[in-house]
């Protein structure tokens, strides 16, 4: 073996013995990539054990992979004498404050580490702390992730310490956690003095004005940070007030990112007006702020003089035309912007003509988003007049407009001429079939255009074939989306002759049409002969037997990976019996959706025995299907010995506890499923059971789906017993069952100890006050969960109390909280809604 970079696809203990395999006999390997493998903390132990010998590594990826705090401890003691590793990704696992603990003493010996990504893995104020003071002396770590940690004040501050000494690190990632602000002052006192960081992401957390207003004072002094992420952040007209006075005289921050924070146009005014005077930036994000058109016009004003900005995102802002004829005003004059983006505004067709103006002469724009904006016909001819002589812009996007056939035939002629435009998106728009004949004409000649978007568009089977038409010449178009447009089998007997020659389309989408057999069977024949689609869409169509054999059997022949969609056709068991035989030589199927296809028990038991020899299939989806316990103990039989399914989605059938015994007996020995989903079954307390002892031993399942399945009291109980032992299910979802007060409780006393599970899904199980009281008992030391859903149960003020008690004093993990339709009054419920925003009341 004499790559130098390996990745992993396998999962479980294959792609750990294929790693450790690497390890031991590449002596050139210097990048390991198991991201996803569900190695777990046995994998990451014998990972740590055989860097002891490996003297190669430089990058290692170890992303999602259910890796707790033993697995850290034992990977911290190997990076001790490690000499060669310069990037450690651990993003997504479950490492806790302990794992962090035992890595910052790592750092402090390693001399080689360059980027550590702890991104989301729960280690809060503590495992923050041990990592500041050890960065005190590092001196080779200039990239650290500590985002969605649950780090609040205290572990900012010892950053901020921290950063007065270290001066190696130049990117600090601290998203998504509970940072306020006291902790955001502490971090600008040290962006005052600190001369080496040039990143710094505090997206996502509570800074308010005041954090905003310290950071603000710090940036009129720091020298060195380019960029500033502070979406998210609550900050407010006072807090960008403050931000655009320190922008009048920072002259180094090249990127401010502002969204969602709550500005108006006074705050957009004050930041336009630092923008006359700033030299540096050059991409500022306003998205989901309230400046209206008094704010675009102060932007719009500053864009005349400013010379260095060119990315300005401003969607969902309430700009109407006058807003967009202000904006167009200043790209005609004078502007350096490539970007604009003013998506989800009400511009309409002045706005849009206004612009279209403007883009004549302006030289610089070469991407503009007027997705969602009202515009009509003329805004549409309008824009299409400005394609015809602008040669710098290769993105537009007109979704969810109405420039309908007379806008889209406009468009047509412009894309004739224009010789720059690559990607066009007119989803939504009703340019009809008139339109989409006038648009196949234009790819006919036009040699730049690789994403055409033309969903929703009524274009039928004429307009199908004219595009077919085209498609036998045009070399360049390399995505087609064709989705709800009312093709037939005409339609798709055209585009399958296109198919036959046309070397260059990789993705057709062709869902919610009215495709049959006849269209199926014609685009199958295509499939052999071309060899350029990777991704065939065909869900919601009238597509039976006859179709869906043909189309698998051509995947069987194809000669390369194709992704095969057929969900919600009318496909039955018989169908599925027919393809056995395929699918068991098939080496080129690694998708395949079939939700809604009524196959029933003999199909998925035809299914089962194609999965047999299979080896490409990594996704199959069987919800809706009739299927019972019969189909999934077939299926169940064969996933004891299938390597590379990794999402099995069972949903809306109707298995019961036989069912789910099988699949629980699969779960004990299958070391490569990830996901499955089982909800809308009728597995009741003994199919929870039976899972449960599974998921004792099981290590490679992140996510289960049981909701809607008549789990009790008892199901609770065992999953809970079950959740003191498991280190890998990240997500469980069990709302619409009646697991009661005494199941939450059960619950509650799993989530004491377990350190893995950060979603869990109650819903509508008929908890009140005492089972919401344990929760937020077992919230005090839980330190992993991070949504909590409650929606729909019989909670009252005493509960709802208690959580907010807890939420605001002890736990700093959970992000999102929903207590919708409960009985909480309002007093309790602004108590919970001081603690967050994100929690819905």
């Amino acid at each position: 073996m004499s790559t130098t970079s390996q990745m992993i696809e396998s999962k479980g203990s294959k792609a750990l013995a294929g790693a450790l395999e690497a390890l031991k006999t590449n002596s050139s390997l210097t990048t390991l990539d198991l991201g996803q493998s569900s190695i777990g903390d046995n994998g990451a132990q014998a990972l740590a054990e055989a860097l002891k010998t490996n003297s190669t590594l430089t990058t290692l990826n170890l992303n999602r992979n259910s890796i707790g705090e033993n697995g850290g401890l034992a990977l911290a003691e190997a990076l001790k004498s490690y000499s060669t590793l310069t990037t450690l990704d651990l993003q997504n696992n479950s490492i806790g404050e302990n794992g962090a603990v035992a890595l910052a003493r790592a750092i402090k010996t390693n001399m080689t580490l360059t980027t550590l990504n702890l991104y989301r893995n729960s280690i809060g104020d503590n495992g923050a702390q041990a990592l500041a003071k050890e960065l005190e002396t590092n001196s080779t770590l200039i990239t650290l992730n500590l985002g969605i940690n649950s780090v609040g004040n205290n572990g900012a501050q010892a950053l901020a310490k921290a950063l007065k000494i270290n001066s190696t690190l130049i990117t600090m990632d601290l998203q998504g956690n509970l940072i306020e602000n006291d902790g955001a002052q502490a971090l600008a006192e040290v962006l005052k003095t600190n001369s080496t960081l040039i990143t710094m992401n505090l997206k996502s957390n509570s800074i308010g004005t005041n954090g905003a207003q310290a950071l603000a004072e710090a940036l009129k002094i720091n020298s060195t940070l380019i960029t500033m992420n502070l979406k998210s952040n609550s900050i407010g007209n006072n807090g960008a007030q403050a931000l655009a006075e320190a922008l009048k005289i920072n002259s180094t921050l090249i990127t401010m990112n502002l969204k969602s924070n709550s500005i108006g146009n006074n705050g957009a005014q004050a930041l336009a007006e630092a923008l006359k005077i700033n030299s540096t930036l050059i991409t500022m994000n306003l998205q989901g702020n309230w400046i209206g058109n008094d704010g675009a016009q102060a932007l719009a004003e500053a864009l005349k003089t400013n010379s260095t900005l060119i990315t300005m995102e401003l969607q969902s802002n309430s700009i109407g035309n006058n807003g967009a004829q202000a904006l167009a005003g200043a790209i005609n004059t004078k502007s350096t912007l490539t970007i604009l983006d003013l998506r989800n505004n009400s511009i309409g067709n002045s706005g849009a003509q206004a612009l279209a103006e403007a883009l004549k002469t302006n030289s610089t724009l070469t991407t503009l988003n007027l997705m969602g904006n009202s515009i009509g016909k003329s805004g549409g001819q309008a824009l299409a007049e400005t394609l015809k002589t602008n040669s710098t812009l290769i993105t537009m996007d007109l979704a969810s407009n109405y420039i309908a056939g007379n806008g889209g035939r406009a468009l047509a002629e412009a894309l004739k001429t224009n010789s720059t435009l690559i990607t066009l998106n007119l989803e939504y728009n009703s340019i009809g079939s008139m339109g989409g004949q006038a648009l196949a004409e234009a790819l006919k000649v036009n040699s730049t255009l690789t994403t055409l978007n033309l969903n929703n568009n009524s274009i039928r089977d004429s307009g199908g074939r004219a595009l077919a038409e085209a498609l036998k010449t045009n070399s360049t178009l390399v995505n087609l989306s064709l989705g709800n447009n009312s093709f037939g089998d005409k339609g798709a007997q055209a585009l399958s002759e296109a198919l036959k020659t046309n070397s260059t389309l990789a993705t057709l989408n062709l869902q919610s049409n009215s495709i049959g057999d006849k269209g199926a069977q014609a685009i199958s024949e295509a499939l052999n002969p071309n060899s350029a689609l990777t991704r065939l869409d065909l869900e919601l169509n009238t597509i039976e037997f006859v179709g869906t054999m043909a189309l698998v059997l051509a995947c069987e022949t194809n000669s390369i990976p194709i992704g095969l969609n057929l969900d919600r056709n009318p496909i039955r068991a018989n169908v599925v019996l027919a393809l056995t035989e395929a699918f068991q030589t098939n080496s080129t199927l690694t998708i395949l959706e079939l939700w809604n296809t009524k196959i029933g028990d003999e199909g998925a038991q035809a299914l089962s025995k194609a999965l047999k020899s299979n080896s490409t299939l990594t996704t199959l989806n069987l919800g809706s299907n009739v299927i019972r316990d019969n189909g999934a103990q077939a299926l169940s039989e064969e996933l004891k010995t299938n390597w590379t399914l990794t999402i099995l989605n069972l949903d809306c059938n109707s298995i019961g506890y036989r069912g789910a015994q099988a699949l629980s007996d699969a779960l004990n020995t299958n070391t490569t499923l990830t996901t499955l989903e089982l909800w809308s079954n009728a597995i009741g307390d003994n199919g929870a059971q039976a899972l449960s002892k599974a998921l004792k031993f099981n290590s490679t399942l992140t996510t289960l789906g049981l909701w809607g399945n008549s789990i009790g009291y008892d199901g609770a109980q065992a999953l809970s017993e079950a959740l003191k032992k498991n280190s890998t299910l990240t997500t469980l979802e069990l709302r619409l069952n009646k697991i009661g007060d005494n199941g939450a409780q059960e619950l509650s006393e799993a989530l004491k100890t377990n350190s893995t599970l950060t979603t869990l899904g109650l819903q509508s199980n008929e908890i009140a006050d005492s089972g919401a009281l344990a929760l937020s008992e077992a919230l005090k030391t839980n330190a992993s969960l991070t949504t909590l859903n409650l929606d729909s149960n019989k909670i009252g003020d005493k509960g709802a109390q208690m959580l907010s008690k807890t939420l605001s004093e002890v736990n700093w993990t959970i992000i999102t909280l929903t207590l919708e339709n409960n009985r909480i009054g309002v007093d309790a419920a602004e108590n919970l809604e001081q603690v967050s925003e994100h929690f819905v009341i």
